[in-house]
């Protein structure tokens, strides 16, 4: 497993990013631990969670996915990177979300005491909250580092402005700066490439995309016409109505069967190329992979070795070209 320096940090991260949103619901526990097993002993030694997972379960699962990282961790914490996140809603009362200093100073301890551990490698805003000012969040984060509950910290689906604006404000008060930049990317979605990405460069944060494989649909084994498959994302509790939302229409459908057969008459693997694609942007630091199923890792992995004919990845690159346009967040 290549690894790679995280952004301008001296941390440096495996290529791939194990993603855990499915522990807990779209698998159980004992799954979960084989997929941990399974992406460890290929050398991926850096997990993204967050404290609203497993996808789809709401309020009264949050908080699981971590306690299964937690058990599964014992014994091997000093061997991985763990990034999670903050900001879904996770209780009841009214400040049990967001971006407010009291949110996050609570949530990031309830993180810690589910993952077993008295850190974490990295602590994310896992969206942006329109309703506490930048400061007060980046204070908290500053906090939060300080106080060593936190190496680094960052941000997922933040869009460019407010990203730039917030770095600012970051280095006007000499706070915490965010390290890293969590956006969804793949060949369906590429609004980013406009702003986002030039942003990260020019800044020297880290990207860690998830979504590569846009919720399975560029796996292959969708057609226009289908029906969302029971037990896919696409059908999963809550978080259905969203990937079909993004995913799950016409254009989409269609577009993803042609890239299946032109990545076969390339004699490669539909999942591989998508990722291998992802990974290819310079932008790019590590991406985020998921699975429900601890055998779906590997084409993750071989994609890392994967490096697309020149004028393979042109032709992907026209085909998707109007998926650079549109809605920046959906």
């Amino acid at each position: 497993m290549q690894h790679v320096r995280f952004g301008r940090t001296g941390l440096k991260v495996s290529r791939l990013c194990l993603g855990t949103m499915t522990f807990g619901l779209q698998c159980d526990e004992e799954s979960s631990r084989s997929i941990m097993d399974r992406a460890f002993e290929a050398g991926i030694d850096f997990f993204d969670t967050a404290d609203v997972y497993p996808l789809g379960g709401g309020v009264e699962l949050a908080g699981r996915t971590e306690e299964i990282i937690g058990r599964w961790l014992q014994g091997r914490r000093h061997s991985l990177v763990i990034a999670t996140k903050a900001a879904g809603r996770v209780g009841s009362r009214a400040w049990d979300e967001g971006n407010s200093r009291k949110h996050l100073l609570d949530a990031i301890d309830a993180s810690l005491k589910r993952l077993g551990t008295d850190y974490v490698d990295l602590y994310q805003l896992h969206f942006d909250d329109a309703n506490t000012p930048l400061d007060e969040s980046l204070e908290a984060l500053d906090a939060i580092v300080r106080s060593g509950r936190a190496r680094y910290v960052g941000v997922s689906n933040f869009v460019a402005w407010r990203l730039a604006r917030m770095l600012g404000r970051a280095d006007l008060l000499r706070l915490a700066r965010p390290v890293s930049v969590q956006p969804r990317y793949s060949l369906l979605f590429r609004q980013f490439e406009r702003d986002l990405f030039p942003l990260a460069q020019e800044e020297g944060l880290a990207v860690i995309p998830y979504n590569p494989l846009a919720g399975g649909m560029l796996t292959g084994k969708y057609q226009v016409g289908m029906q969302p498959q029971e037990g896919t994302r696409f059908t999963l509790g809550k978080a259905a109505h969203t990937y079909q939302d993004r995913y799950w229409h016409e254009r989409e459908l269609a577009l993803s069967a042609s890239f299946a057969d032109l990545v076969r008459e390339h004699g490669a693997v539909p999942a591989q190329a998508a990722i291998a694609w992802v990974l290819a942007n310079p932008a790019v630091t590590s991406v985020i992979i998921g699975a429900s199923k601890a055998a779906q890792l590997a084409d993750s992995v071989a994609a890392v070795d994967l490096a697309l004919a020149p004028d393979l990845a042109s032709r992907l690159g026209e085909m998707t070209r109007e998926f650079r346009y549109g809605d920046a967040v959906r």
